[in-house]
């Protein structure tokens, strides 16, 4: 039995995770063919990444 009240943990780095998984699923669904590797950085906003970090 589950415990009641108060136990939900919430780990914001998986649910993360779980939001860009979907929006891969999601891009690659509505393609045509296999996403690039240039499609994939631009769902998961990679370069936008690199430019806040400066790498």
């Amino acid at each position: 039995m589950a415990p009641v009240g108060g136990t939900a943990v919430q780990d914001h780095v998986a649910l993360a995770e779980i939001e860009l998984c979907g929006e891969l699923i999601i891009a690659a669904s509505a393609a045509q063919d296999r996403l690039s590797l240039e499609s994939i950085d631009e769902v998961l906003k990679v370069a936008e990444e690199r430019d806040s970090t400066g790498h």
